[in-house]
C-alpha cells in the first residue's frame, strides 16, 4: 500500500491507494427537499467512476437524511433507538440506488450492510469486503455501525479504518472547512489545513466528534471538498482543486 506502482504513476504520483468517500444523503436530492433525485445520483456516479478508473479502490458511506434522520424522528418524540434503525434502513436504499447508478456505468459494486438482509445486499463481513476492494469492486457500506446512536460520520471513519483506507474524502456543499458558514458570511475564511482537535474545539462541523476522535487516533486524514464541482474528487487526486485536510 506504501509503494507507488503505475497506476498511480499516470496519476501523478498520488499514493492514495484505498480511500472512503462520505457523502450525505442529502446530496442525493438534489433541488428537491425529499428522497433521490436520479440525474444527482448519475453525476455522483461519474464522479466515482472517473476516480475507479484510475486505479484506486473506493469504499462508500452515505447517510439517510434525504429520506429519515434519525435524530430528527426521536426530537419529534419517536424512541431514539427505533428512530436510528430507520434512519438505518434509509441508507440501504440510498446505498442500492447508487449501485444500481455505478453498475449502469459499469462499475462492479457491492451493497454491505451492517444489519443482515440477504436478499438485497451482502452482510458485513471485513475479510469479504477487503477482497471486493481488491477485485476493484466499489464497496458501499450501509446501515451505519448498526447501532444506534452512532452517526454515519462515525460508520465511514470506522469503516475506513478497517479496510485500510488512506484517507476519508467527505463530499459537502462547500470546498473546505471555513471558520464559520460561508453561505451566511462574506468574510468567512477557509482553512487550508486544520489539526482534528482544532476542528473538535472549534466545532468546526467537519464531521461529528467520534468520527474526528477516531480518525485523530488511527492518523486517518479526512480531506474535505465540494461534491458540487465537476471532476473535483478526481481532481483532488491529481493534486488539483481547493480542499482542507484534517489531520494531526
Amino acid at each position: 500500500m506504501g509503494t507507488i506502482d503505475g497506476a498511480e504513476q499516470a496519476r501523478g504520483g498520488v499514493t492514495y491507494n484505498r480511500v472512503m468517500l462520505k457523502i450525505s444523503g442529502e446530496a442525493l436530492m438534489g433541488d428537491q427537499g425529499f428522497g433521490l433525485h436520479p440525474p444527482t445520483v448519475q453525476r455522483i456516479a461519474q464522479e466515482v467512476k472517473a476516480v475507479h478508473e484510475l486505479g484506486v479502490e473506493i469504499c462508500m458511506v452515505i447517510g439517510g437524511g434525504n429520506i429519515f434522520r434519525g435524530l430528527a424522528g426521536s426530537a419529534q418524540g419517536m424512541e431514539r433507538t427505533t428512530a436510528d434503525y430507520m434512519g438505518m434502513l434509509a441508507t440501504v436504499m440510498n446505498a442500492l440506488a447508487m449501485q444500481s447508478a455505478l453498475e449502469a456505468l459499469g462499475v462492479f459494486t457491492r451493497v454491505i450492510s451492517a444489519i443482515p438482509m440477504d436478499q438485497v445486499c451482502e452482510p458485513y463481513i471485513r475479510r469479504r469486503a477487503v477482497r471486493h476492494l481488491e477485485k476493484k469492486r466499489v464497496c458501499i457500506f450501509a446501515a451505519g455501525t448498526g447501532n444506534p446512536f452512532f452517526t454515519t460520520d462515525t460508520a465511514a471513519a470506522l469503516r475506513a479504518n478497517e479496510m485500510g483506507c488512506e484517507a476519508v474524502f467527505k463530499g459537502t456543499k462547500v470546498d473546505g472547512v471555513y471558520d464559520k458558514d460561508p453561505k451566511k458570511f462574506t468574510d468567512a475564511k477557509r482553512y487550508d489545513t486544520v489539526s482534528y482537535d482544532e476542528a473538535l474545539e472549534k466545532n468546526l462541523g467537519v464531521m461529528d466528534a467520534t468520527a474526528i476522535a477516531l480518525s485523530r487516533d488511527n492518523r486517518l486524514p479526512i480531506i474535505v471538498f465540494s461534491l458540487d464541482e465537476p471532476g473535483g474528487f478526481r481532481g483532488i487526486l491529481a493534486g488539483r482543486g481547493t480542499y482542507t485536510t484534517v489531520k494531526g
